[in-house]
């Protein structure tokens, strides 16, 4: 193991001589592993080491336990440690994501900021071989392009700093095997046992039977996978980043000469466009504020471009046309103030003729359910047979859920920054004369789907005027 990770940290120059590295320790087998390793190394790296502990407040004692194990680990090998503690769920409620997903911006802020404090040029994290795998595979059941089937990359670009993955060349059971020879102890955390997410469905079912029953090298298949997307990623985005430079406004793409490009550059360059496609190369990533695109808003942006469709609908609420040889994207006026009332049985759709779309109830199994963030799914036993759906009125009031209190829609549709034009046909669904869902916002307070049981899902569904 010792010698797959030097090659691999040469091989993609994750750290240079004289660089300050914050190691990443959980106190699970993983981090455990790259740390004693990179101990191994660090002389000859010519590299100084500190330990970096987040704890994410969601196992109590447990967590506790670990991030004392963690320090003692520290002392042992005479390095420095900076612990770091967040409070996950009230962030994942705040914010209206998923517990993994809060827990990981959290960890990264953390990190950022430990990074500033203390000089750290690199904060090497400890995913393996195995994580890559597991990433791909969701990707892939998600439905990713090979934009998500590039999985983990080895070193991540940060204002300051950046993210290494030096254990991305070993399996989980060499880090074990490893570790197993020097008898040192990990952390078990009991949490990656629970069938109830995705991830470890994933890890515990679905790659030991692929690999049991179809190829007994799934992993690295999955892991080559990731390098092979990594490379196309970076020869692509700088063929689309050129095109793009010089004929793009902020909200204006050139269409001359779009029909007869290549469709894998045609459905690039409309994600770029749109905002869902941002650069990220294995030396860097750079976020996006807009709403991604999936591989139907692509197929309907791109028949609008080719001339098939006037214009269509893009997450976000913004609007996408077609006009004198150009595309342009953004967010409309609403079409009519008329007031409207529809029923909307669970599940089922109605179709919205004021607004040009349809709403549609979906029902969600529970174990699906867990992987959705926080607050975008009602209670089905709560919700009834069926909803009210009509437009915002004024003097309309409800409790988000993740607000203390109620408040008027009025002032959170501001917030929100609807377009007060947009307000007067705004829609809203209701159980017993209480709005229970708002388009855009969290759902009610009392109606959120918590946990147990099948969940509710309302979406929208735009109509294309041909």
């Amino acid at each position: 193991m010792r010698g797959k990770v030097l090659r691999n940290i040469g091989e993609r120059a994750l750290l240079r001589p004289g660089d300050r590295v914050g190691v990443a320790v959980s106190g699970g087998a993983d981090s455990v592993a790259l740390l004693r390793v990179l101990l191994e190394l660090r002389s000859e790296l010519g590299i100084v080491l500190a330990v970096a502990h987040f704890n994410h407040g969601l196992r109590g004692e447990q967590a506790a336990a670990d991030e004392a194990f963690v320090a003692e680990l520290a002392t042992q090998h005479g390095l420095e440690c900076f612990i770091g503690h967040g409070d996950v769920r009230t962030h994942a409620s705040t914010n209206k994501l998923t517990v993994e997903a809060a827990g990981r911006d959290l960890r990264y802020r953390w990190f950022a900021e430990t990074a500033r404090q203390h000089r750290l040029d690199r904060i090497a994290t400890a995913h393996t071989l195995d994580d890559q795998a597991e990433t791909v595979l969701l990707k892939f059941l998600r439905g990713a392009g090979t934009r998500g089937l590039a999985g983990i990359y080895p070193i991540v670009n940060r204002e300051a700093f950046r993210i290494v993955r030096p254990l991305l060349c070993v399996s989980r059971a060499e880090v074990e095997e490893y570790l197993s020879s020097l008898a040192q102890p990990w952390r078990e955390d009991e949490s990656n046992l629970d069938r109830r997410f995705l991830r470890n469905r994933v890890r515990h079912e679905l790659l030991p039977l692929l690999a049991r029953e179809y190829n007994p090298n799934i992993r690295q298949l999955l892991a080559d996978v990731a390098d092979l997307s990594q490379a196309e990623e970076h020869y692509w985005d700088g063929i689309v980043q050129s095109r793009l430079s010089t004929d793009q406004s902020s909200h204006e793409l050139s269409l001359e000469g779009f029909a007869q490009l290549p469709v894998a550059l045609q459905r690039r360059l409309l994600k770029r466009f749109a905002g869902s496609d941002a650069p990220r190369t294995t030396a860097g990533r750079h976020g996006s504020a807009s709403p991604a695109l999936d591989f139907e808003h692509v197929e309907r942006l791109r028949r609008c471009a080719l001339g098939e469709l006037r214009r269509v609908e893009l997450p976000g609420g913004r609007i996408a046309a077609r006009w004198q040889g150009w595309l342009r994207i953004g967010v409309p006026q609403m079409q009519s103030a008329r007031a409207y009332h529809y029923m909307l049985p669970i599940p089922g759709e109605v179709h919205v003729g004021e607004l040009r779309m349809s709403l549609r109830a979906l029902i969600v199994p529970e174990e699906f359910a867990r992987e959705m963030a926080h607050g975008t799914l009602l209670n089905r036993d709560l919700a009834g047979a069926q909803l009210q759906v009509r437009n915002w009125r004024h003097g309309d009031r409800y409790r988000p859920c993740h607000r203390r209190s109620e408040e008027k829609l009025k002032r959170l549709l501001a917030e929100e920054r609807i377009p007060a034009e947009q307000r007067p046909g705004w829609p809203v669904a209701l159980h017993a004369d209480n709005i229970v869902w708002v388009r855009g916002l969290s759902v009610a307070s009392g109606y959120e789907w918590k946990g147990d049981g099948d969940a509710v899902k309302l979406e929208v569904i735009p109509l294309e005027a041909r």
